[in-house]
């Protein structure tokens, strides 16, 4: 392993440090607040040298925006705590799964599962894929797309007919991408459940999980309806070959999930601290325990202590560009969120006043229309969440609410050529952004989000 340097070892150390200062807050130690704010700007600086212009923009804008929260509104300073909060919590957050990724990235059984998927016959091929997207994200997040992208578009390849591969490439990307995006309608290993849950008062996920659940079914549903129904029609259908192995090779996504599921829900009801909380203790640690467990399974393996520097001073450092988006689009919305208000009082628009059923659509339609204009979906979210009446004020449960913000989340993801899923099915399908949102995705859209905008109608309805 080549030794560090210092800058790297010193960005793994302060994501420990927040990790671990983020975790003892959730879990109700006092007086957190300031070193976790310092810790934070230490993190802003030590991200900045390895970032582009483009990324080093985000600081700028939160910058600016601090200093004029400072001259234009009173009690600016808990507003910019609150900042900080956020920013810390989503680094740790983030820190956290990286953890589990970085784990299940070289395990032998997440490999063999991920080209199982890819290598199903054409009859179940995009069930298959987008029931390996939804599962794989749970465990590796973006590293889902990655993982299941690379294998499909290899089996792909080896098509020798180019409209036949081109069709098939395409298909199995969309799959995937869809897959993945339906897990954040209702996962609480997403960051879209829990920036989500934690804006909208009264929110919990375990309140939310159900009407997410059924967001999932029509996100997922309708991928398959519309695959299966404009299915292209091809002359010469090509050879199959049966992959190897059955699909007892998922065992381990099952296996993990559920002790991920049993541990956060025991330690939930035993403790009351957040599910979140809970999770961004519990996924380091069974992330470790599988390392010893895999490690033990290989001949020669490295040693475990420098797996684990590794994973602190060479993969933390390597999501420098994930991070500095991520920490300052929270930072932004928190602050930014106040100084919008005015504006949006200005032109003539009473939030307040707007009925549950346009507020709830509204979140379904305009995360994906703020997507196309840039906006990060943390930062969409945490700047127009604080803008709209309390849930109690609407008339209509928290959970609903809820339901509308993370189904705006996942159609963001389909559209917005600024999201990494967008741009990773891109990248694969050898295709501009723009395509894969508009070209590729544009049917899918509008039929999902009709389906949405339906089913939160239905949920202020019943409320």
């Amino acid at each position: 392993m080549t030794p560090p340097k210092p800058a790297e070892k010193a960005l793994g150390l302060v994501l420990v440090l927040l990790t671990g200062g983020v975790i003892l807050d959730e879990w109700g130690v006092p007086g957190l607040s300031v070193p976790l704010a310092v810790l934070t700007l230490l993190l802003v600086g030590l991200l900045w040298p390895g970032n582009r212009t483009g990324r080093r923009a985000f600081v700028v804008v939160g910058a600016v925006l601090t200093l004029l929260l400072a001259m234009t509104t009173p009690g600016w300073g808990a507003i910019v705590m609150r900042g900080f909060g956020a920013s810390a919590f989503i680094a740790a957050f983030f820190a956290a799964l990286a953890s589990l990724r970085a784990v299940a990235q070289t395990s032998p059984g997440i490999g063999a599962a991920g080209t199982f998927l890819s290598r199903q016959p054409p009859g179940r091929r995009y069930l298959a894929l987008t029931a390996g997207g939804h599962l794989f994200a749970l465990v590796l997040n973006y590293g889902a797309i990655a993982l299941l992208g690379s294998l499909s578009t290899a089996a792909a390849a080896k098509e020798p007919d180019a409209q036949i591969r081109q069709i098939r490439t395409r298909r199995m990307l969309l799959a995937i991408q869809r897959g993945f995006l339906s897990s954040l309608t209702w996962s609480p290993l997403g960051f879209a459940m829990v920036i989500t849950t934690s804006l909208v008062p009264g929110a919990s996920w375990a309140s939310a999980m159900p009407y997410g659940l059924v967001s999932m079914v029509l996100f997922a549903g309708s991928g398959w309806a519309l695959d299966t129904i404009f299915r292209p029609k091809v002359q010469n259908r090509p050879a199959y070959t049966r992959p190897e192995g059955n699909w007892w090779l998922l065992q381990p996504l099952f296996i993990l999930l559920a002790v991920l599921g049993t541990l956060a829900f025991t330690l939930h009801e035993l403790t009351g601290v957040r599910i979140v909380g809970i999770v961004t203790l519990v996924v380091p640690l069974i992330a470790f325990i599988w390392l010893v467990i895999q490690l033990r399974g290989i001949p020669d393996a490295a040693p475990l202590g420098e797996r684990v520097q590794a994973y602190l001073f060479a993969d933390l450092p390597n999501y420098r560009a994930e991070l500095i988006l991520l920490v300052m689009a929270g930072y932004i919305g928190t602050v930014g969120a106040p100084l919008l208000e005015p504006l949006v009082h200005g032109l003539g628009i009473d939030p307040a006043a707007l009925p549950a059923g346009v507020v709830l659509v509204g979140f379904i339609w305009l995360m994906p229309l703020m997507g196309l204009l840039g906006a990060n979906p943390i930062l969409a979210v945490t700047l127009l969440a604080p803008l709209i009446p309390t849930p109690e004020q609407l008339g209509i449960a928290p959970a609903a609410l809820v339901t509308a913000i993370v189904g705006g989340w996942a159609i963001s993801g389909v559209l917005s050529p600024f999201t990494a899923t967008v741009l990773l099915i891109a990248n694969f399908g050898q295709v501009k952004a723009l395509d894969v949102g508009f070209r590729w995705n544009l049917g899918f859209i509008l039929c999902v989000g009709t389906l949405l905008s339906l089913w939160v109608l239905l949920l202020a309805w019943l409320a």
